[in-house]
């Protein structure tokens, strides 16, 4: 009965651990469709996290916390579509400097923000009926509503990409921007959409750390998540679903160096916080080795920008 109840407490914890990095995914993800590299989500997740603990604290309204971070991550999405798309910057290049700008200008903001309490944040809201299935309700339907929001976005997503015209035209500039602008889809409107849609997704992750997961500002707290999320969108093969085990899979990784610190097992706390990383870069590892004997389903034109002739 202990060791059961463990496991209905780590694939819990799972699920709420995996969450920011699956708001972060599903806004690559949906970026990498159009055909634009960003990674520079860990600087939109830092950003979020901050504007949302700091408009929380001035209005004590956490939707209005959770919109400043959907601004600020959007903000920072739109500076580099304007890059990418407009001056045609590398994409690359201009991830790693909003990454580098958001880990410094969310330390900055958030300096007075350090220890001061969060006058309210989000907590459970076990679902009627549902909170009490065997195993199921534990560990899916007792969470609060922005693992709820999740649990929406990814099957939208998914309708979105192939059950939709929308859909159908954002894989289409993604696998061949020349082609869809023959169709007379608008690939620069396209483009600037799904990045910006892909930052304030990630600033949605970086609100759940410090308005629910952890609700706190500390500097660097997302410590790697962005980075994650970039990984996992490959691991996921670009599909939404695949994105959702692949959070959950990583969260429950997290989740286990917890436990086995709480059982006080001599392991030590630094191997510990690595095991997400190595795990990412295993996981990667066998990625890129079962994908040199199969044809990649990465969109064709991912990282290039588009010059209309």
């Amino acid at each position: 009965m202990g060791e059961s109840n463990m496991l209905v407490s780590i694939l819990a914890a799972a699920v709420s651990s995996g969450t920011p990095i699956l708001f972060a995914a599903l806004g690559e993800l949906i970026t990498e469709t159009a055909g634009v590299m960003n990674i520079g989500v860990e600087g939109m997740m830092l950003v979020g996290a901050v504007a949302g603990f700091l408009a929380s604290v001035r209005t004590g309204n956490l939707l209005l916390g959770v919109l400043a971070a959907l601004l600020a991550g959007g903000l920072l999405a739109l500076l580099h579509a304007f890059m990418c798309i407009a001056l045609k910057v590398n994409q690359i290049v201009s991830g790693l400097a909003l990454t580098l700008f958001g880990t410094g200008i969310s330390g900055y903001l958030g300096k007075s923000m350090i220890g001061v309490p969060l006058p309210n944040h989000f907590r459970s809201v076990p679902l009627p009926a549902l909170s009490r299935l065997p195993v199921l309700g534990p560990v899916l339907f007792n969470h609060d509503v922005l693992v709820y929001l999740s649990f929406v976005l990814v099957p939208a997503v998914w309708y979105l990409f192939y059950r939709t015209r929308p859909g159908l035209h954002l894989r289409a500039v993604g696998e061949s921007p020349e082609t869809a602008d023959a169709l007379g889809v608008n690939v620069f409107r396209t483009r600037y959409v799904s990045v910006v849609v892909g930052g304030m997704l990630a600033g949605l992750g970086g609100a759940y750390l410090s308005l629910a997961y952890a609700p706190s500002w500390i500097e660097n707290m997302t410590a790697g998540r962005g980075w994650i999320a970039v990984a996992l969108v490959i691991f996921a093969v670009w599909n939404p679903l695949r994105a959702l085990a692949g959070a959950y899979l990583f969260g429950g990784v997290e989740a286990m160096g917890f436990r086995i610190q709480a059982l006080g097992l001599r392991v030590p706390s630094f191997f510990l916080k690595m095991m997400p990383y190595i795990f990412t870069i295993v996981v990667l590892t066998v990625i890129t080795a079962s994908s040199s004997k199969q044809s990649s389903r990465a969109p064709q034109g991912l990282g290039r920008p588009y010059e209309r002739e």
